[in-house]
């Protein structure tokens, strides 16, 4: 999966991702960042959102590469593809004869996943402005 990232990444995908996302470590950086990361996690699954964004936002320091890893691991919590994870508990769950609709799911994470992912960067921020990284 890495050599197949790199290819993508290497052909234009890096380059686009280069210019939505912004630089610095400020606290609408830090969310912008880790909303795309949540995007494209939902896009193309967390794995491949991490390796395409760590690389592009290292640059900008810890706080940046903390805010990806934080979009690419609650982001996903917004549709069944975001995350393995995500099939995989839904296949558990199905072993236990619990539906849980599509529907319901995204709508759940609409609920969560927003809220969840502030909370996160606004924690990560605060901790930066006290202890500084």
């Amino acid at each position: 999966m890495g050599i197949i990232v790199q290819a993508v990444t290497l052909n234009g995908m890096g380059t686009a991702m280069s210019r939505v996302l912004p630089s610095g470590s400020g606290l609408p950086s830090l969310l912008a960042i880790a909303a795309i990361a949540a995007v494209l996690a939902n896009v193309v699954n967390n794995l491949p959102a991490t390796l395409v964004l760590l690389p592009l936002v290292a640059v900008n320091g810890p706080a940046a590469v903390l805010a990806v890893l934080i979009g690419v691991n609650i982001g996903p919590n917004l549709t069944y593809v975001g995350s393995l994870s995500n099939l995989l508990w839904r296949s558990v769950l199905r072993q236990h004869h619990v539906e849980a609709s599509v529907g319901e799911y995204t709508r759940l994470g609409l609920c969560t996943v927003p809220t969840a992912l502030v909370a996160a960067v606004l924690a990560l921020w605060a901790s930066v402005q006290l202890l500084g990284l």
